[in-house]
């Protein structure tokens, strides 16, 4: 398995929020597999950066306010009560204004950078019937090296005699967002989505909020990213974490 099938666990063992059967079944799919050793402790890494970023701001302009105070009590004593206050409301406006730029509102790119990863499919998830597999594993081996554009037209093939192969619509529409084609993905991972009947209704829904995020489609993204986030599947964090940041 990649190392991106564990993103939504990577997540959950860093923050502590394992269960202990989980934390012990991750444990071991820790010792057995390197690549994902070393993205968790990238990820905990850049965590515990952007941690130590925000309180060395907030330590530098807490700083900076105490110097000012105390020259101006050295220079004017009498309005030290004055000067005190407004310190203090000055500090409460920072912390404020650190809490604001947690959940401070991002442009589309900063959201995709944040929080998109390139979807890695399991080659062992089929649908299709056995004389289309060939066909199938090209358009796979295109998806697999980036090259999207041909990925969709194999795929497209495979969906116009059998369109009822959701994994194959899947990744052609994934293929098709990835080529920036945000009309046709979005047709893709609604026929998925309305199928109701298939294993890939949670990506469809992720990628069909993305590609709204990306049309500025902002009321219809942010009614899919609740759906996602109150069902609670495998995107419902990052989907809780981008509601927060387009608000």
């Amino acid at each position: 398995m990649k190392t991106n099938d564990f993103s939504y666990f990577i997540e959950r063992y860093n923050a502590g929020e394992m269960s202990d059967s989980e934390k012990l079944w991750f444990e071991k799919e820790l010792e057995g597999n390197e690549n994902l050793r070393n993205e968790v402790e990238v990820r905990k890494k850049t965590d515990e950066i952007l941690i130590r970023q925000d309180v060395i701001s907030l330590r530098n302009k807490l700083s900076s306010i105490e110097s000012v105070r105390k020259r101006r009590e050295i220079k004017k004593p009498q309005k030290q009560m004055f000067i005190s206050i407004a310190a203090t409301v000055a500090v409460l406006v920072i912390v404020g204004s650190i809490v604001v730029f947690a959940d401070s509102k991002l442009s589309t790119n900063d959201i995709m950078n944040r929080y998109y990863e390139e979807y890695k499919p399991a080659s062992g998830q089929r649908s299709v019937s056995s004389e289309k597999d060939e066909l199938f594993s090209q358009g796979l081996q295109y998806f697999q090296s980036r090259d999207y554009r041909n990925a969709a037209l194999i795929f497209s093939k495979i969906i116009e005699s059998e369109p009822k192969d959701m994994y194959a619509t899947l990744l052609n529409g994934i293929s098709n967002f990835e080529e920036s084609r945000y009309n046709d993905a979005e047709k893709s991972f609604g026929t998925v989505i309305d199928d109701n009947k298939n294993l890939y209704i949670d990506q469809a829904q992720w990628y069909l909020a993305l590609c709204f995020l990306q049309t500025d489609e902002k009321n219809r993204a942010i009614e899919l990213l609740n759906t996602i986030s109150n069902e609670g599947g495998v995107y419902a964090k990052k989907s809780s974490k981008i509601l927060r940041k387009i608000k």
